[in-house]
């Protein structure tokens, strides 16, 4: 009774599909698919030859020929009466005509589903069984008949209903889930599976029926991918079939399919999910890795690694499950000590202007104390240093890039799902360096190819590379390690606190233990501000002014190489020696490095720990991107963009709007403002709409339309187009960003010509030939735009494109997190 009022329960949820490969699992040494199958009915069937010895004497049945030709008009009928009846007689039949039509193989008779919910049901294993391996076998068979067993709602139904094992015993459980996983094989059938709750019941059956610590290695698949080696189990062949259909149906689920999970159900799935998680990294980066012939009796399953990882990473990535923020009032008085009057004097005259840093006193910094103590017992403490780090690194995985602009986290998974659940990858996620001080250039302790220990694949760390890495901090190498948010939460807490404060979807942070009398990196430039929070120990900094007006952009190609280009006796060169608790501000595009000495200035050793907390403003968040907004915004809300784009005057209306985005990247391209940071997104704007930030971003604003206004060219806007279409490139590449901007979750009507512009050759030509009349266009628009456009409505819209950003990083950020242990 308590497994009807689950189903019950659960057949309330809907579900849709994702497409995800079948998982098979395989009884050693034979690769056959039925050979776990013939073993499990070994007993039954023999049971049966001996029935049939007892009933030789006796008179076969004329005409019974159990073939594809006959089956509607002999075998169905047989089965039928058969089925409906309770003697044991009529039970052996039925067993016999289910075997049959299992041997011979071919596709099921269309009348024969509507008798598989009675077959499945029924009170005799052997029949159950039976049913469940011809409805998995035909599924197989085409991709027809796969649809057309999944498209029988009843017999779906009492498949699924024999996955709990106290409803029936466990061979019948196997053979139900044997049925599912090849049902799996098509998308569709996915589909059908989980809009009957069929991955609750798998979670919920798994659970009931796991063993503890049936992992014990990972096998070698067909791809030399590290991601993609098979997990082996002990035993316990249920639970296996079990967790494998249920890691199908999770990386086939979308956001909202995840999310209607029950929380309870989905939380002691994943925590068995992670221990075994747990298990198969350490086995991977030990080597311990079983190979063709070895593990006769153990199940080796065609779960990998990637296929695991991603089910953690999935049921982790509700954004309601993120820790709670750190409001950005907090930030200011604990990481930087700014009252109001200070965060004012930094915006107005050092943000993105000049370096400058900040000490700590005493009250400060115990308040200092309490932000980056959590941080401290996250890492250990100093005196453990460096030995500890290989611990803690042996409990990190890669963090794959992510695009700046990617907002779907399910398609950004679609796309590394090849390499999900790596170890730390070198020079991805951590770099090993220091800097000759004679070349004045960086060495890698890695420079050949690492010897890793399993697999050809030399950018990858196995345990015995991250062993070297003491090895390697004695001989005054720096240990770089990148992407700290998304594998401490409580570094996370801080990166995005400080994003908030300056009105950026997410902030990084950076980890640099360097040793004493070393430099780590050369002297370079970043494409974003930093905020260098010394830790333990201290460091000698050296910051260059900037070498170009211009703010330079995320991923530009940087013009600063081994201090080309640097006047070294300038009076401009700032130097900074930082202790524990003090925190330096570079801008973007300021060269600087970074040393230690032999002893600190209390006499201890000169080793440095450092976190870099970096403020990244990706293209919709720099001022460029919020008059991009504008302008998108406005003409949204004119009538004129519903002018047919076969009328001429549409036509002139339209590529008129899309030469202005053109003329605002043009512009931005001369004029420093354009590239600033926009903080109209900053939380301290949220809660005071008249505060002197709010009125400082207006301001901007106000200047920015004016020179939008007075420097806009016709001419040089349409040669950028004309150049772009020579080169087959997309004009407005730069702006795709637009396509994410709506607001309501729906597509915005004109957004698609504005990034994906088909056609727009054609177009081109059209208003090259009316040029005079396009040019007057043109300027009507631009007139009526610089006029008429609102920046509070144009703020509403623009936090909306801010929350989409930060919910997909929060997204990335909390499935990392699921997949560190440390």
């Amino acid at each position: 009774m308590k497994q009807i009022k689950f189903h019950e329960k659960i057949e309330k949820f809907s579900f849709v599909s994702l497409a995800f490969p079948p998982v098979v699992f395989t009884w050693l040494p034979s690769s056959h698919l039925g050979s776990r199958r013939n073993l499990n009915l070994a007993e039954m069937e023999a049971k049966e030859e001996k029935e049939k010895e007892r009933n030789s004497g006796k008179r076969k049945r004329r005409g019974f020929s159990p073939s594809h030709s006959d089956g509607n008009t002999v075998i169905f009928p047989l089965l039928l009466a058969a089925a409906l009846s309770r003697s044991n007689t009529h039970t052996t039949l039925v067993k016999k005509c289910l075997t049959k039509f299992l041997s011979h193989g071919q596709p099921i008779p269309t009348p024969f589903l509507s008798l598989c919910p009675l077959l499945l049901n029924s009170k005799s294993p052997q029949i159950a069984i039976l049913t469940a391996r011809i409805l998995g076998a035909a599924s197989l068979m085409s991709f027809q008949m796969n649809q057309q067993v999944v498209s029988d709602s009843p017999t779906l139904k009492a498949l699924i209903s024999l996955m709990p094992p106290s409803h029936k015993n466990m061979i019948v459980s196997m053979a139900a889930c044997d049925a599912l996983l090849d049902l799996c094989s098509t998308c569709v059938a996915r589909h059908r599976l989980l809009h009957f709750s069929a991955l609750e019941t798998l979670m919920f059956a798994f659970l009931q029926v796991r063993r503890s610590s049936i992992l014990i290695s990972l096998g070698t698949g067909d791809d030399v991918n590290i991601a993609s080696l098979r997990i082996v189990f002990q035993r316990g062949e249920l639970p296996v079939l079990l967790l494998s259909a249920a890691i199908i149906l999770i990386n086939t689920c979308n956001i909202e399919q995840l999310r209607k999970i029950p929380s309870k159900l989905s939380e002691c799935f994943s925590v068995f999910l992670k221990e075994v998680w747990k298990e198969a990294h350490k086995q991977m980066l030990k080597g311990n890795i079983l190979g063709p012939g070895q593990g006769m009796s153990l199940y080796f399953s065609s779960v990998t690694i990637n296929n695991l990882a991603e089910s953690i990473f999935r049921l982790s990535i509700n954004v309601d499950q993120f820790p709670a923020l750190m409001p950005s009032e907090m930030v200011k008085r604990r990481i930087f000590c700014f009252s109001e009057d200070d965060f004012k004097r930094f915006i107005l005259s050092q943000w993105e202007v000049l370096p400058c840093v900040v000490r700590r006193f005493s009250t400060a910094s115990l308040e200092a104390e309490e932000i980056f103590a959590s941080l401290m017992q996250t890492l250990c403490s100093k005196e453990f240093f460096p030995s500890a780090l290989s611990s803690i690194l042996q409990g990190l995985t890669s963090c794959l890039p992510i695009d700046s602009d990617e907002l779907d986290i399910l398609s950004f998974l679609t796309e590394v799902r090849n390499k999900l659940g790596c170890p730390l990858i070198n020079e991805q996620d951590i770099r090993v360096l220091r800097t000759d001080n004679q070349l004045k250039q960086e060495v890698r302790f890695f420079e050949e190819n690492v010897d890793s220990c399993f697999v050809k694949a030399p950018q990858i760390l196995c345990a015995d590379d991250i062993l070297k890495f003491e090895e390697a901090y004695n001989k005054g190498y720096t240990i770089a390690l990148r992407g700290m948010e998304f594998r401490f939460e409580n570094f996370a807490l801080i990166a995005d606190g400080l994003a908030s404060v300056f009105g950026q979807p997410s902030a990084g942070a950076n980890l640099y233990l360097t040793p004493p009398n070393s430099q780590g990196l050369a002297r370079h430039y970043d494409d974003h501000c930093v905020f260098v929070c010394q830790i333990f120990g201290s460091k000698q900094w050296k910051i260059f002014s900037q070498p170009n007006v211009q703010l330079p952009r995320l991923y530009d190609p940087c013009n600063i190489q081994n201090g080309e280009g640097i006047d070294n006796s300038r009076a401009d060169c700032y130097h900074f020696l930082l202790n524990e608790g003090d925190v330096l501000y570079i801008p973007r595009g300021f060269p600087h490095e970074a040393c230690t000495h032999y002893s600190s200035p209390d006499g201890s050793a000169g080793l440095s720990l450092h976190l870099t907390l970096g403020i990244e403003v990706e293209p919709p968040f720099e001022w460029e991107g919020f008059m991009q907004v504008a302008l998108f915004y406005w003409n949204h809300t004119q009538h004129q963009h519903h002018l047919s784009l076969k009328s001429l005057s549409g036509i002139l209306n339209a590529m008129s709007v899309k030469l202005l985005h053109i003329v605002i990247g043009l512009i931005s391209d001369s004029d420093p403002t354009f590239r600033k940071a926009c903080l109209v997104a900053a939380a301290s704007l949220e809660s005071d709409a008249n505060n002197w930030l709010d009125l400082c971003q207006k301001t901007i604003f106000s200047n920015l339309i004016e020179k939008i206004n007075r420097e806009s060219r016709f001419l040089e806007a349409l040669k950028s187009v004309e150049v772009a279409i020579q080169r087959n490139e997309d004009p407005f590449q730069r702006i795709r960003w637009l396509r994410s901007l709506n607001q309501e979750g729906e597509s915005v009507e004109g957004c698609e010509w504005v990034v994906a512009p088909s056609g727009v050759q054609d177009i081109f030509r059209l208003y090259v030939e009316y040029k005079e009349m396009a040019e007057t266009v043109f300027m009507e628009v631009k007139s009526k735009f610089c006029s008429q456009v609102s920046y509070d409505h144009v703020t509403t819209v623009y936090r909306i494109l801010h929350e989409k950003y930060k919910k997909a990083r929060k997204q990335y950020m909390n499935g990392m997190h699921s997949l560190h242990y440390v």
